[in-house]
């Protein structure tokens, strides 16, 4: 995953300063098959130094270029512990770039809304609470890129597909106040309306179905080619206090599937769960 990365993201930016794979391969030194392997995440072997040298033909800026090079230093690994500021600066946002990519999302969350669904107050108190050292102009600017994220689920053509189990402690965590809150989760009943999004709620009284906390997850898919083969596999995503966890084998991939369907069993039906959200919303407002 992070060599799919680093490839998705120099392909953009070759893009971006107007040249074809035969041009920057010729400034490299390279042959144009070199290039195209490190583009599509399946070079062998990737030189920090080369990096380097494509992000200064690309103009890439320097912080980025930074997180680039990290990236570049993963091994080719299918399961992969992102420790935060090791090697690629904390500034440098790695999910970020595989959740522009994805067509279908599955995510269970047990802490807070789920990204693409929160509120700009919502999301603007998680950002101070969690950078509490950042400026005002800092959190603006990474609130505003969360709500430019959520065009994927609301854009007119090809919307991606959104299933979302939120357990019901996240409805009723309090998180900027009743009024952040009511309006969180009105919002939360009007997006479960569109037809790409589908929204369930995990009451107290489902217990722990799966007889074991999973925590917080959400698996990526990126679509099929012509021939019906998915474009890039699948990928389990968790978020921790740490550090971020990313899954690509077939068979941890299956059990997150399997335990996403135990949970859909035991949530709320769509109509239950808007219901809900409505009425939490009204006593939050209230």
């Amino acid at each position: 995953m992070p060599r799919r990365q680093l490839g998705r993201y120099l392909r953009d930016w070759r893009t971006q300063a107007g040249l074809t794979i035969a041009e920057a391969s010729r400034l490299m030194e390279w042959g144009a098959s070199t290039l195209q392997r490190l583009e599509k995440g399946q070079a062998e072997r990737v030189r920090t130094l080369d990096i380097g040298e494509l992000c200064r033909i690309y103009g890439i800026p320097d912080d980025l270029a930074e997180g680039l090079k990290g990236l570049a230093q993963q091994v080719a690994v299918t399961s992969w512990w992102h420790a935060r500021g090791d090697l690629i600066p904390e500034s440098f946002d790695v999910y970020a770039g595989l959740e522009a990519t994805a067509q279908q999302f599955r995510s269970y969350q047990s802490e807070t809304v789920f990204g693409l669904l929160r509120t700009a107050e919502y999301a603007r108190t998680l950002k101070h609470l969690g950078n509490p050292d950042d400026s005002d102009v800092e959190i603006e600017r990474r609130v505003q890129s969360r709500l430019q994220r959520q065009a994927l689920l609301t854009r007119k053509v090809a919307p991606a597909t959104a299933d979302v189990i939120l357990h019901e402690s996240v409805l009723r965590r309090v998180i900027g106040g009743p009024r952040v809150m009511a309006a969180q989760l009105r919002h939360l009943a009007d997006m479960s309306t569109r037809g790409n999004i589908s929204l369930r709620v995990l009451p107290f009284s489902a217990g722990l179905p799966l007889g074991v906390a999973t925590g917080p997850y959400t698996v990526l898919e990126f679509g099929l080619d012509r021939k019906g083969r998915a474009v890039e596999p699948p990928v389990v995503y968790a978020q921790w206090l740490s550090g971020d966890l990313y899954l690509e084998r077939g068979i941890d991939v299956l059990r997150y599937d399997r335990a996403h369907e135990c949970l859909q069993r035991h949530a709320l039906d769509f109509q239950s769960t808007r219901h809900l959200l409505r009425q939490l919303a009204k006593e939050y407002a209230a």
